[in-house]
């Protein structure tokens, strides 16, 4: 136990010599700062001049360690790591660095759970092959937490747009008859929407500054549909499209896509309700109906229990 301990102490002060070695001293702050004095500055702008010297050693660090951590579970291919930053996306993580981020957090999260099992496991006395069995369990799942977490996020971030996409197209559908065009509509969807809906706004904010980069609207819609994972976002992409090759009224497109998505979120809210009873039967044969059973049937077992004790012939 003593030398585990002296091991594990070690090993804390080791990273934690690495990591005051690469953060920047008090001297080489006020080195950066007077090089980059042009003039007399105030006490907040040099406070915001350490602060980015700090930030920026703190991003080398993670981009040298990332690699290393990122190596063992790279995907191989790159269907797969389209895969990857599309779930990001939907999940509302963006970022040229966060699949490896997100990568690597699961190799350390691994080896750190792997670790602490190990130490636990030791300090009990544990043999070797429960040793190895819980280490090798608490990786595996400290492995698997970033993908539960990432699909969590995902979805609740895709059910957010749900919600709100009704709303959106009723101002979408007001903008476009207010002879706004589509792209204007958009992004007063975009910037109207913020209160209420702020997922769906930054959806329609990200589609509208691609429009202004250069692509092609069909194109980022397609974008837009891909990023929130919706059925109904991709039906809605379809038919403006389709609306736009035509020739037709894109705003009684809009107006009847919007109603369908109105009867569909109350026929889910619906459907909803009714699976509240099914629900409820677990709670009720687990929970309710022992404590009704023991106050209904618990003093007719008592007298039972009370008269075979005096009488035993019975």
């Amino acid at each position: 136990m003593t030398t585990m301990l002296i091991v594990a102490g070690l090993c804390v002060v080791s990273v934690a010599l690495i990591v005051y070695a690469l953060l920047p001293q008090k001297t080489d702050d006020k080195d950066t700062v007077r090089r980059r004095m042009t003039g007399k500055k105030s006490e907040a702008d040099l406070d915001t001049l350490r602060k980015q010297a700090r930030d920026s050693v703190a991003r080398k660090v993670v981009e040298k360690v990332t690699p290393f951590a990122v190596r063992p579970v790279m995907p191989q291919t790159d269907a797969e790591m389209s895969k990857l930053r599309t779930k990001l996306s939907t999940a509302g993580i963006r970022g040229e660095r966060a699949p490896m981020i997100f990568l690597a957090s699961k190799t350390v999260l691994g080896l750190g759970c792997m670790a602490v099992a190990l130490l636990i496991c030791y300090a009990k006395n544990m043999d070797l092959q429960h040793l190895f069995g819980y280490s090798i369990f608490s990786a595996g799942l400290a492995f698997m937490a970033p993908n539960v977490w990432l699909s969590m996020a995902a979805s609740k971030r895709t059910q957010q747009v749900r919600n709100g996409l009704p709303d959106g197209l009723d101002l979408m559908v007001i903008s476009v008859e207010a002879g706004l065009g589509l792209d204007a509509a958009v992004q007063r969807v975009g910037d109207e929407m913020k209160n209420v809906h702020p997922v769906l706004a930054e959806e329609f904010q990200i589609a509208t500054w691609e429009s202004q980069m250069g692509i092609p609207r069909a194109e980022a819609l397609d974008n837009l549909a891909t990023r929130t994972g919706l059925a109904e976002m991709r039906s809605l992409v379809g038919v403006v499209n389709q609306a736009e090759k035509f020739g037709t009224s894109i705003a009684r497109a809009l107006r009847n896509q919007s109603d369908a998505m109105r009867v569909r979120r109350r026929q889910k809210a619906e459907e909803a309700a009714q699976k509240t009873t099914v629900k409820l039967m677990a709670p009720l044969i687990l929970f309710i109906f022992p404590c009704i059973f023991v106050v209904l049937a618990g003093p007719a077992v008592l007298n039972l229990l009370d008269k075979w004790v005096n009488n035993p012939n019975l």
